[in-house]
C-alpha cells in the first residue's frame, strides 16, 4: 500500500514533517515514514511507491553498520512494537521505527565530499562553498581536496539556512559543535567507503543529532536517497552532473517546468513517479544487498 497521510486513532501524534509522522507511544517514539516526497521544500501531491519502506530499511541498515556513533533506533521489527499498535499493522509494518526519546539539536549536519548542487553553484560564483575557501579550477562533481562540514540551521517551514562554523558553535556550544562535526565526518567517510564497494559514490549527505540525557545520538535517518546524493561509480565523470539514485532526478524534472517552486507543487506524471521509485529501490538493493519485495516480485 502507498501511504500519503498517517493518523493512528488513540496514539498521540507529536509532529508531522515533510515525510515523517512522529507519535508518542510511551517509553519510546514511533516514527512512521510515509511515501511523500519533497523537492525545493515543497511536498509533491503524488506519493512515491515503496519510498517509506526504502528509507526505513536503509536507515536501519546504516544504523547497524555505523554503530560506532550511538543512534536512536530501538527496533524496526513490528513484533517488538507495543501491543496497542497491533491494529495498525497493515499501515506500520515495514515503514516504522521505534526510537529513543531524544532532544533534537537545532543544526543540520551536512557533509560534502564532492562539489555538487548548491555548493557548486556558490563556488562558481564566489570561489568558496558554504564558508569554505576552495582552490580555483575545480569542476562540477569533482572530489574536494578534503571532506567539508557545512552546517545549516533547521527551519520549521521553508528552506533551512546555511550557517557558518561560528554560528554553529553559538547555537549548540563549542564542545558539542566539535563533537557533531567529528561524528558527521566520521559517519560520512565510513559510509562513503562502504558504498564505494557497492559501486556507489556518496557525494554528500546530511545527518541530524539529538541528546539522550548527556549522550549525543544520531537521529532521524541515515544515508538515504532523501538525505544524500548517490552517484553510480561507473557513470561518474568530472565536469558533468552524474545520474543519481536519489531525488535529483525529480529535482531536474521540476527545474524544467514553468513552476515558481512555491506551493502548490505540480502533479507528477506517472512515468516520473515510477522512475523515482525505481531509483530509490535500486539504491536500497545496491547498498544493502537485499532488494525490497514489491508486488512485481522484484
Amino acid at each position: 500500500m502507498q501511504l500519503q497521510e498517517c493518523d493512528l486513532p488513540g496514539i498521540p501524534k507529536l509532529r508531522s514533517g515533510k515525510v515523517r509522522e512522529v507519535f508518542d507511544v510511551g517509553e519510546h517514539l514511533l516514527i512512521v515514514t510515509t511515501d511523500r516526497i519533497s523537492a525545493f521544500d515543497c511536498v509533491m501531491p503524488n506519493p512515491i511507491p515503496f519510498k517509506g519502506e526504502v528509507l526505513t530499511r536503509l536507515s536501519s541498515f546504516w544504523f547497524e553498520k555505523l554503530d560506532f556513533v550511538p543512534n536512536h533506533l530501538v527496533s524496526i521489527n513490528f513484533g517488538e512494537f507495543p501491543k496497542r499498535l497491533l491494529s495498525f499493522r497493515e499501515v506500520l509494518e515495514g515503514r516504522s521505527m521505534l526510537v529513543k526519546k531524544c532532544v533534537p539539536l537545532p543544526v543540520e549536519c551536512v557533509v560534502r565530499g564532492y562539489l555538487a548542487g548548491s555548493a557548486f553553484e556558490e563556488y562558481r560564483a564566489t570561489g568558496s562553498a558554504c564558508g569554505h575557501d576552495l582552490p580555483p579550477g575545480l569542476q562540477q562533481a569533482e572530489r574536494l581536496p578534503e571532506t567539508i562540514f557545512t552546517p545549516a540551521r533547521k527551519a520549521e517551514t521553508g528552506h533551512d539556512e546555511n550557517i557558518t562554523w561560528r554560528q554553529c558553535r553559538a547555537l549548540v556550544g563549542d564542545d558539542l559543535a566539535l563533537e557533531i562535526r567529528k561524528a558527521s565526518i566520521d559517519l560520512y567517510e565510513h559510509g562513503r567507503a562502504w558504498a564505494a564497494t557497492q559501486g556507489i559514490i556518496v557525494a554528500d549527505t546530511k545527518f541530524e543529532f539529538g541528546l539522550c540525557g548527556d549522550e549525543l545520538v544520531l537521529i532521524d535517518e541515515c544515508l538515504t536517497p532523501d538525505s544524500s546524493r548517490f552517484w553510480p561509480a561507473d557513470q561518474y565523470q568530472v565536469g558533468s552532473n552524474p545520474p543519481s539514485f536519489d531525488k535529483q532526478y525529480l529535482r531536474d524534472y521540476l527545474a524544467g517546468l514553468d513552476w515558481d517552486k512555491t506551493p502548490p507543487a505540480p502533479k507528477l506524471p506517472e512515468e516520473v513517479v515510477a522512475k523515482t521509485s525505481e531509483k530509490y529501490l535500486e539504491a536500497l538493493r545496491l547498498i544493502s544487498g537485499v532488494p525490497l519485495k514489491t508486488e512485481k516480485g522484484t
